[in-house]
């Protein structure tokens, strides 16, 4: 469902992502880590067509990002980390606006999925109030909303949790789920070791632009040459990052 071939983004003499090669399949969550800087971000924003790639294809479903934009977009949903929204408008009204982007049309039945996610995440009261009185959170709450109102086969998710409690956790994850099941694709980054571990049945590590590690726990395992259970010590181990020593300072 998502394809990244010899996927390549050059900043003048930098690579920040360099020939990223992926295969994900239809109802996969598959996780995305990194540490900072190591071009997440970056291949989020190009899966997205948002920055055009220096080289290498994308396909969605199998269509090309660049060459069939409109349609690979008509089945994707992007979560970004930062939701950027109309504060001018309602909540209602903005999800009215991303409907209209869709194309989708009033017998298409997307006002009451648009009813029943908000009912989900506990913002239908606030439906009709402006977004400049949403919190950061009930912000975030809404981008998902918006982002799985045309019932895209890909879902894009980028830090989804950040400013959400822990109530609006446990729904997302359990939403995460729900969807693969329905056979949505999943493309998961987070910082939260945890979250990943606990939803993905793979993941992809990245570091300086390449992929350092790919595949199950198992095979996560296997390729940093441990035994661990746990996702922390194989992710600093295969981005050959230090792990905290016992004996470190604490702040004076």
């Amino acid at each position: 469902m998502i394809e990244l071939q010899g996927l390549t983004k050059k900043y003048g003499s930098f690579f920040a992502v360099r020939d990223l090669w992926l295969n994900v399949r239809p109802g996969e969550i598959f996780g995305f880590l990194g540490p900072n800087g190591a071009g997440k971000t970056t291949t989020i924003r190009m899966m997205a067509g948002l920055t055009k790639p220096t080289s290498g294809k994308i396909l969605l479903g199998g269509k090309d990002v660049f060459l069939r934009p409109e349609e690979a977009k008509a089945i994707l949903g992007y979560i970004p980390d930062r939701p950027y929204l109309y504060e001018k408008l309602t909540g209602e009204e903005f999800l009215e606006f991303i409907a209209g982007l869709h194309r989708l049309e009033r017998g298409d039945g997307w006002e009451g999925r648009a009813e029943d996610l908000l009912d989900y995440f506990d913002l239908l009261p606030w439906r009709r109030e402006l977004i400049e009185s949403y919190s950061h959170g009930m912000r975030q709450r809404l981008i998902i909303t918006a982002s799985l109102l045309h019932r895209p086969q890909v879902l894009i998710v980028d830090e989804p949790v950040v400013g959400l409690d822990p109530r609006g956790v446990r729904l997302f994850k359990s939403l995460l789920q729900d969807q693969a099941k329905e056979g949505t694709t999943v493309f998961l980054s987070t910082h939260i070791l945890g979250i990943a571990e606990e939803l993905c049945s793979r993941i992809g590590i990245i570091q300086e632009g390449q992929l350092v590690g790919l595949g199950s726990m198992a095979e996560l395992r296997e390729q940093a040459q441990s035994r661990d259970e746990r996702l922390e010590p194989l992710f600093l181990k295969l981005t050959q990052e230090e792990e905290p020593r016992a004996d470190r300072p604490g702040i004076p």
